[in-house]
């Protein structure tokens, strides 16, 4: 009973924390559903493809894929490769090779408030990097390649991988060094480019040359008859 207690102490004081700071969004599948939206990051060790929770993250799922569109992580790199933690790509202030034009840096400069949520951090999941500061999420994000309790309702989860586990297993191989907390590799991931596309636009497309394909079969078909019948 008095383990009880103490776990019902820890849960009505979290569920109490959330109700005053608005942060915390609850799920009770612990699995949202994915937007239409899909990006993907073309390293040089394979693609990775990830979609949104916009449900979830609405601020930081804009934010990021305003910097996608703005093509912000073009030549960065993944500057940590923790096995079975994370894979965490750089900030595109510092991280990129190529230079920012202005509308690239006003938009890597802003930061988005800490939208907390009980989605889990398992495998494939984004979760955004910060500071101590909750709200100093910029454009930092981890891709995670494990389960990691401990990081539940602390960081941002925005969105999680679609397609490209193969690729994280070859990052997940790669020699390490240790800098202080973080495991890094000992040569560079570089995101040599990215691009998005609207899975719902997709499926529209496909449709519509479907419709095209047998408009033209039904056309060639009364051209047939036409001229069996009326020549």
């Amino acid at each position: 009973m008095r383990n009880c207690g103490r776990v019902c102490v820890v849960i009505f004081f979290v569920f109490f924390a959330c109700l005053e700071s608005g942060r915390c969004v609850s799920y009770s599948s612990g699995h949202p559903e994915l937007g239409s939206a899909r990006v993907v990051f073309q390293t040089n060790y394979g693609d990775i493809e990830f979609g949104f929770y916009p449900h979830v993250a609405p601020k930081t799922v804009e934010h990021i894929f305003k910097l996608v569109r703005l093509g912000c992580y073009n030549t960065n790199h993944f500057f940590r490769v923790d096995k079975r933690f994370v894979a965490q790509v750089a900030d595109v202030t510092s991280g990129r090779t190529a230079p920012m034009n202005e509308e690239q840096r006003n938009e890597a400069a802003k930061t988005v408030i800490g939208e907390f949520s009980s989605v889990k951090h398992v495998r494939g999941i984004l979760s955004m990097g910060r500071y101590s500061d909750p709200d100093s999420a910029g454009s930092s994000f981890s891709i995670l390649l494990g389960n990691a309790p401990h990081l539940d309702g602390q960081y941002a989860v925005f969105g999680k991988v679609t397609k490209g586990d193969e690729t994280l297993q070859k990052l997940e191989q790669l020699p390490t060094r240790t800098e202080g907390i973080f495991v890094m590799p000992t040569e560079r991931i570089t995101i040599h480019s990215s691009y998005y596309y609207d899975t719902e636009v997709g499926s529209c497309e496909s449709d519509k040359a479907i419709l095209r394909r047998r408009l033209s079969e039904s056309a060639k078909e009364i051209e047939k008859w036409r001229n069996k019948c009326l020549m």
